[in-house]
């Protein structure tokens, strides 16, 4: 193919998938990447003997994963060591702690002892969002959503109203189950994910029949063992990495990009794909003229939340907690009202731990447990040590509460992530975790574009363009984006 040396902007997870489809073509690829370490939000680090995935901690949608390494002819599993987690996970309240069994027939047992009729209503729901999800891998998330006209297809269309674009997540929940356990088991992925339940189409119920149906897996060493499999991929496909390496400007001849700048030097292009923050790309590296989108459009834009983090090594093994504890012991509402409608440091924040030394002895010393804690936050909160200090006590205090014991003079290892660190390690907008929340109005071709308006051999990919946020979609948005750059050259050698 002709111009086909490609620079690729990062190494998250849609720029390691779309760099491997681009180079399986033939094409030159080149990734830059401005840490040391490959893999975006989910890299992973290594401090005392305990090995922490900074980002990803949920596998969910397993196919999309599989699906990709059979386009190569390869199997994910020579790559990964994947296990199914029993619990998947389990919601703590207030006086209750709820497990979520690995098996489907158990968890319809369980609903109908929390509300008597709600087991047949989750088989009827668990149909119905799985149909929604066959539906969507299959018409709707590999669509480029350049333009409306992509959907204005009889099938499309017919496939729109069995997916409820249009009615809210919330509603379409509540209408099988009225127990505010049950709604908060139905509605965390959402909260977590993607927006408020009330703002977020139906549609998404999908992410329903994933975690609850296909179940929740584990990759044994940690999630950073899936960048290592896209990574060996890649390796086996001939992309060159440019880690430690930051792209600094884009340079234009008229509407094309001919070289950009690097922390390293000047370096010639055919094509730039960025996966890097959308925004970042547009505002630091491309002149005025050259973007398509402009500050008031940025903040016109519903993200999702940000996040603050702790990662703890702790000295002794941990009772009551499995791989996965969502702590829903205060009000999800009041919480999820501070992150979108009324942006605020949170007043009495719900919050996720992820133990992965319960399941993978590896991720820390033997005796002792690795702790990852999450707090969802509005973006561009003021970010300093005295307020991540207050959390870390309320959200310790609560803790220790649920396992029963004080393990602040167990704590060998801290460190903590939030705002200012997501901005500084990611140049992402506002300091966000996961990019623009699933809202009606900010879904497929009304998302940002995967090709520039002005620029012609500029592309996007990642959380911020289709399909969204989240590893799986990620993954698709790197696909998508390759294979658009792809067609995008064939037509042009075809007119030459």
């Amino acid at each position: 193919m002709l111009n086909n040396k490609i620079c690729v902007i990062g190494s998250g997870v849609s720029g390691l998938c779309s760099a491997i489809e681009l180079a399986d073509k033939g094409m030159d690829v080149h990734v830059f990447e401005k840490n040391k370490e490959i893999g975006g939000r989910a890299r992973k680090f290594s401090s005392e003997g305990f090995t922490f995935d900074m980002g990803p901690s949920w596998y969910w949608m397993p196919d999309v994963f599989e699906n990709f390494f059979k386009r190569f002819h390869k199997n994910l599993y020579d790559y990964i060591d994947l296990v199914k987690l029993n619990p998947g996970f389990q919601i703590i309240y207030n006086n209750e702690t709820i497990q979520i069994p690995e098996k489907f027939e158990e968890l319809v047992v369980l609903f109908e002892q929390i509300e008597k009729g709600a087991g047949d209503k989750l088989i009827a729901f668990m149909k119905e969002a799985e149909t929604k999800y066959f539906i969507s891998m299959k018409d709707l998330v590999f669509n480029p959503s350049l333009s409306i006209k992509e959907f204005i297809r009889a099938d499309v269309i017919k496939a729109a109203f069995k997916l409820h674009l249009f009615s809210s997540f919330k509603a379409h929940v509540n209408k099988y189950f009225k127990h505010p356990k049950l709604l908060s088991i139905m509605e965390f992925p959402i909260l977590f994910l993607g927006a408020q339940p009330k703002n977020t189409p139906a549609l998404y119920s999908l992410m329903n029949y994933s975690g609850l149906k296909q179940g929740t897996f584990y990759p044994m060493g940690g999630f950073a063992k899936v960048i290592d499999a896209f990574y060996a991929l890649a390796i086996e496909k001939g992309v060159t990495f440019h880690l430690d390496t930051a792209v600094t400007k884009l340079h234009l001849t008229g509407n094309n990009i001919s070289h950009i700048d690097t922390s390293k030097g000047k370096f010639d292009v055919d094509k730039v794909l960025s996966s890097a923050d959308y925004h970042h790309t547009e505002q630091s590296l491309l002149p005025l003229e050259k973007r398509t989108y402009n500050e008031k459009y940025w903040n016109s834009r519903t993200f999702a939340p940000s996040s603050l983090i702790f990662y703890l090594g702790i000295n002794k093994r941990i009772q009551n907690l499995e791989h996965h504890n969502l702590f829903f012991d205060e009000d999800i509402e009041k919480h999820a009202a501070e992150i979108y409608q009324d942006p605020k440091w949170p007043t009495k924040p719900l919050f996720y731990v992820c133990c992965p030394s319960k399941t993978d002895s590896s991720t820390a010393p033997d005796g002792m447990e690795n702790i990852f804690i999450l707090m969802p936050i509005a973006t561009d909160l003021i970010d300093t040590e005295e307020i991540r200090d207050k959390y870390f006590k309320i959200i310790l205090d609560r803790f220790q509460k649920h396992v029963g014991e004080d393990i602040s003079q167990s704590i060998v290892f801290k460190r903590s992530y939030c705002v200012a660190d997501f901005k500084s390690d990611y140049n992402a907008f506002k300091g966000n975790a996961y990019g623009l929340a699933n809202t009606l109005k900010q879904t497929a071709f009304l998302k940002p574009k995967i090709k520039s308006k002005k620029v012609v051999n500029l592309y996007y990919t990642g959380q911020l363009t289709v399909p969204g946020p989240g590893v799986p979609p990620s993954i698709i948005s790197g696909q998508l984006v390759a294979n658009q750059l792809i067609k995008d050259i064939k037509e042009y050698e075809a007119v030459i």
